[in-house]
């Protein structure tokens, strides 16, 4: 093989599901790589920590379905290190444990390829704790044994040490067992396992998708056909299983277990994903919009560092915020500079996005429509000596609804446009959620813009059965009754915290 001189192979361990337990290292390294080879079990939502630019290989391996032999991955990592600079080798779990990370690694040092490993939570452990079994107990035991399920099948002899697994003390955790679970159960028995000893099956452990059951040694095989649970699956044998009911966290979370759909873009979904992950939901992440430049480039340049010489900067949304004052520091280097101008904005979203930059609001209606910015200042206006004949800079999207200005030059406004971004169709799908949702469905849907409404309806992606539609507002409403669609929630404040504790409150009734 030949030598590389050029890139380093990263073996990361991706955690056992949820992205929010991979290491900070980790994510730095996938931020940075060029090119990601990466297995079945990593969260697809992990890859949207790559770049656009970053090359994506799935080498996934399932059961009896290889996508790619090992040996052929081992070639294809050190051939990626003599075409990339940052190689990142993507492992659910932990890189060592049952991953053949090892053999990948002694490939590259034979190679003479440069590699590091970067440790990640097992599943071993994490997918105990996620279903309320602790591996290892004061008041049960000191010591727990991991071992696999699934040896090579190459091999003419097991190594595994089955009347030693029977006799060993403890907790014991079998990985990657589900297809020969029941074998492995009577083996253990017939071996000196005490039949009657708590035992228990998490599948997708460590995800919104997790299902659990607790039955004995004995029982196991049995629960699991009648729950219906097979691969990935994390299998515990031992007293601790009995601490289940008392400290089983997850699953009392509000949200587990039902499947929400994010509409948002690539870049502003992670403030409501967070959010519903944080209530043990189960989030896909399906971009409809793509935030871009704007069509005249120049004149949104130059209404930017105009800026100073107006009475009035009026925002109509988050987007136009964060896209005004990228431009803004691109000019000038101090948020003073920015001269004497009253704010307002459309909505709370809009007034926290503002108030990053240290700029408090002056007006502001509580329902985030163009229509109440309007009839606030007819009710404010006075404070501030009115309208008429006050410059404004109105800050909102090229294909954003007219009525503000329309409405504030009735009252003899001089108002002049900025045009920050425009929304576009995502043509993109990195998590794959599209193929997901129309495969598995989903419990809610969220939709916080009217553009999300229009894109999502243009994919053709039918309704699934029963689920639920959660709009932010009431334009985003309206775009929905278009489409002959009623929301079942709808947030009284129009932002993304409010949208979230909605969607709870929706289902905890």
């Amino acid at each position: 093989m030949k030598k590389s001189t050029v890139g380093s192979v990263y073996l990361v361990g991706a955690g056992p599901g949820d992205p929010e337990l991979m290491t900070l290292k980790g994510r730095a390294l996938l931020e940075k790589a060029d090119c990601v080879v990466y297995d079945a079990l990593v969260n697809p939502a992990i890859l949207s920590w790559v770049s656009d630019a970053c090359k994506q290989i799935y080498v996934g391996k399932r059961a009896d379905n290889h996508a790619m032999p090992q040996e052929k991955i081992n070639e294809l990592l050190v051939r990626s290190a003599s075409e990339y600079r940052h190689v990142v080798r993507l492992k659910g779990g932990d890189p060592y444990i049952f991953g053949r990370g090892a053999e990948e690694a002694a490939a590259l040092h034979a190679a003479g390829v440069p590699f590091e490993v970067v440790p990640g939570i097992s599943s071993a452990i994490a997918g105990p704790a996620y279903a309320g079994i602790p591996v290892t107990h004061r008041a049960h035991c000191t010591q727990f044994t991991v071992f696999t399920g699934h040896e090579d099948p190459t091999k003419e002899k097991s190594t595994l040490d089955i009347k030693g697994i029977a006799a060993a003390n403890g907790t014991k955790v079998m990985l990657m067992g589900m297809s020969r679970l029941r074998h492995t159960l009577e083996s253990l028995i017939a071996a000196g396992q005490k039949a009657d000893e708590p035992a228990a099956a998490i599948q997708w452990a460590a995800t919104a998708r997790q299902r659990s059951v607790r039955a004995t040694v004995a029982t196991l095989a049995d629960a699991v056909e009648a729950a219906g649970l097979g691969a990935p699956a994390v299998v515990v044998i031992g007293d601790v299983v009995s601490c289940a009911p008392e400290l089983d966290w997850y699953s009392r979370m509000p949200l587990f277990g039902k499947r929400v759909v994010v509409t948002r873009t690539r870049e502003q979904a992670s403030d409501l994903s967070t959010g519903l992950k944080a209530l043990g939901a189960d989030v896909m992440e399906l971009p409809t919009i793509r935030i871009v430049p704007p069509t005249d480039r120049k004149d949104f340049a130059a209404a930017v560092v105009d800026c100073p010489r107006y009475d009035w900067l009026v925002f109509s949304s988050p987007n136009g915020v964060r896209k005004f004052f990228e431009a803004f520091y691109a000019v000038y280097e101090d948020i003073r500079e920015i001269g004497g101008a009253r704010i307002a904005a459309v909505g709370p979203g809009t007034a926290a996005e503002l108030k990053k930059h240290g700029l408090m609001v002056d007006i502001m209606p509580q329902k985030a429509v163009a229509e109440e910015l309007v009839a606030e200042f007819d009710r404010k206006g006075d404070e501030f000596g009115g309208v008429a004949n006050v410059t404004m800079l109105w800050v909102h999207s090229e294909k954003g609804r007219d009525v503000v200005y329309k409405e504030l030059m009735k009252r003899q406004a001089i108002v002049d446009e900025c045009i920050a971004y425009n929304t576009v169709p995502e043509t993109q799908d990195p998590t794959g959620a599209k193929a997901r949702l129309e495969s598995e469905g989903a419990d809610v849907i969220t939709f916080t813009s009217s553009s999300t409404v229009r894109n999502f309806m243009a994919m053709g992606i039918p309704l699934p059965q029963g689920c639920k539609v959660a709009s932010i507002g009431p334009v985003t409403t309206a775009t929905l009754r278009e489409f002959g669609i009623e929301p079942h929630i709808v947030c009284e404040t129009h932002n993304i915290p409010a949208l979230t504790e909605a969607i709870a409150t929706y289902f905890s009734k």
